[in-house]
């Protein structure tokens, strides 16, 4: 019976241990998350917003399990450009008034081969919530000089701006659009994990 108990209570412990979750926390000084989409179809214009956050938590240290919220404020969005800044906040696109963060929220992150995985999760920009697939490369996780543990990722997608109704179009005489409806999302992330 004794044997017994100790058995239970090892698998117990085990169970515990195995799904413990672990928080790590955004380094913003060496995360970007921008975007890219094309201009009179032959240039592109690449933005980025500087103002995010992102809450993630993993038991296994592939990050298959891995819960992930991210948000971004698009008050923070940056092209480099004033007039175009303001053109993006307004309703011809983000309506940053009425909808001020666009949100994913994790559903799985799976394990393709090597560094590469694919992460599915629901992506809202405005009122309109989409789920998307991403690629993510995991390059891994290493001890920083001040003894934190580190992990880096690169993920990247595309979406097409319509299906948020990010409506605005105007044609050029050649018949193509001022900005193409494609938009190409290139997210770097560097989590440290909490002690």
């Amino acid at each position: 019976m004794n044997k017994l108990r100790i058995a239970v209570l090892i698998a117990l412990i085990s169970f515990v241990t195995i799904s413990a979750q672990t928080k790590w926390t955004l380094d913003k000084a060496h995360s970007k998350v921008q975007f890219t989409v094309t201009h009179l179809v032959i240039s592109e214009v690449t933005g980025q917003f500087k103002s995010f956050d992102a809450n993630i938590e993993a038991s296994r240290e592939d990050f298959t399990d891995a819960k992930i919220d991210f948000s971004a404020d698009v008050n923070s969005i940056s092209t480099d450009n004033e007039g175009r800044d303001k053109h993006l906040k307004s309703d011809d696109f983000f309506n940053a008034e009425k909808f001020p963060k666009l949100t994913f929220k994790g559903k799985s992150l799976t394990k393709v081969n090597g560094k590469n995985y694919k992460l599915v999760g629901d992506l809202t920009i405005r009122d309109i919530t989409k789920e998307v697939t991403l690629d993510v490369v995991f390059n891994g996780s290493v001890k920083d000089p001040w003894g934190n543990i580190v992990a880096g990722f690169k993920i990247k997608g595309e979406i097409n701006r319509f299906d948020y109704n990010l409506k605005w179009n105007t044609l050029i005489e050649a018949g193509g659009a001022v900005v193409g409806k494609t938009v190409e999302m290139v997210v770097d992330l560097e989590l440290k994990k909490s002690k």
